[in-house]
C-alpha cells in the first residue's frame, strides 16, 4: 500500500499538469478536422473556463498544491483554443435543433450569443472582477471569500459532464463527443482521487476531494451512455450502404 501511494504521489502530479493537453488536444483537432462543432457542448468551455479561473484565485487564500494550481493554468489556455475552434466551426442550427430546450430557458441567451466578441467580454469580466475582488479583501485561507471561490469554482467543475450528458440524452447519440476525451476524463478521475487522498491533508483541501467524487460519478454515466449510444458511426454506416448502388 505504501508503494502505491509512492507511486501516486510521484506521478499523479504529472499526469494532472498535463491532462488538459491530453483530454483536449484530440477534440480541437477534430473540430478543426471536420470544420464543424456540431455534437460538442459549448458549454465545456464555459465550465472549464470559469471554474479554471476561479481556482487560480482560490489559490493565493488556500495555498493547494503547486500542480492543480499549474494544471488551471494550463486548462485556461487550451480551453480559450478550444473555444475559438468551436466557435469558428459552429454549425448553422447551433442554438436550434437539440440545443433549443437548453437555450429557451437561459436569460440573455446566455452562452449561445451570435457575436465571438461576447464570449471574451465575458471571461474578461469575470478575470477582472475577480482581481478587484482580491485587492480589497485579501484573501486568506480563513476568510469567507477564499473558501466561497475555491467550493464554488469546484463545484462548477464538478458538473462538467452534465451538459453533454444532457446533449448525448437528447440525440441519443455520442456522435461529435471524442471518446478520447472520455477516457482522458475517467483516467483523470482515477488518478485525481487517488491522489487527493493519498497526498497529506494539507496539500488537497476538501473542496477538492468532494467535487471529485461527484464529477467521478458523472463521468461513469457519460460512459455508460458511450456504451450504450456509441457515436452514431453505426448510423453513418448504415447510411453509407443504403446510397451504394
Amino acid at each position: 500500500m505504501a508503494f502505491i501511494g509512492a507511486v501516486i504521489s510521484s506521478f499523479a502530479p504529472i499526469f494532472l499538469i498535463l491532462s488538459p493537453l491530453t483530454s483536449y488536444t484530440d477534440q480541437i483537432l477534430a473540430i478543426n478536422r471536420t470544420r464543424t462543432s456540431a455534437g460538442f457542448s459549448l458549454d465545456i468551455p464555459l465550465i472549464m473556463l470559469t471554474a479554471s479561473i476561479l481556482k487560480i484565485f482560490y489559490w493565493p487564500g488556500a495555498r493547494y498544491d503547486l500542480a492543480l494550481l499549474i494544471q488551471a493554468i494550463i486548462m485556461v489556455a487550451v480551453q480559450i483554443v478550444l473555444l475559438k475552434v468551436a466557435l469558428n466551426n459552429r454549425p448553422p442550427w447551433r442554438g436550434e435543433g437539440p440545443f433549443k430546450s437548453m437555450d429557451q430557458g437561459r436569460p440573455f441567451n446566455f452562452w449561445r450569443w451570435k457575436s465571438q466578441w461576447l464570449y471574451w467580454e465575458y471571461l474578461l469580466g469575470l478575470t477582472l472582477t475577480l482581481l478587484t475582488l482580491h485587492t480589497f479583501l485579501r484573501p486568506t485561507g480563513s476568510s469567507i471569500y477564499t473558501q466561497t471561490i475555491g467550493y464554488i469554482g469546484l463545484a462548477i467543475e464538478a458538473i462538467l459532464p452534465l451538459p453533454q450528458i444532457f446533449a448525448n440524452q437528447r440525440a441519443q447519440s455520442c456522435k461529435g463527443f471524442r471518446v478520447s476525451v472520455l477516457a482522458n476524463w475517467l483516467l483523470g478521475d482515477a488518478m485525481k482521487l487517488g491522489f487527493f487522498f493519498v497526498s497529506g491533508s494539507g496539500k488537497v483541501p476538501w473542496a477538492f476531494k468532494l467535487c471529485g467524487i461527484f464529477q467521478a460519478f458523472c463521468d461513469a454515466g457519460l460512459g455508460l451512455q458511450w456504451w450504450i449510444y456509441g457515436d452514431g458511426r453505426e448510423d453513418r454506416d448504415r447510411k453509407d450502404m443504403l446510397e451504394k448502388p
